[in-house]
């Protein structure tokens, strides 16, 4: 999931990213969003996938995210 640090620490947070769009949009506004307020981010993983649905059509994606970035 990360790039590898000779030495250091690297942190791991969970999000949901959302969209209307589509899953990969979703990922991708974790990662923008969370990227606004931390710095050198090094990775993502996708943990799980979900949507809501509101009359039989998919109106909203979700991206359960594990975001990764070295400790400054």
């Amino acid at each position: 999931m990360t790039d590898y640090i000779s030495d250091g620490a690297i942190k791991v947070i969970e999000l949901i990213g959302v969209s209307e769009i589509g899953f990969e949009q979703a990922m991708q506004q974790a990662v923008s969003k969370a990227a606004e307020t931390i710095q050198g981010i090094t990775g993502v993983e996708v943990l799980k996938q979900s949507a809501r649905v509101q009359d039989g059509v998919v109106c909203q994606y979700r991206v359960n995210v594990r975001i990764a970035f070295v400790v400054q």
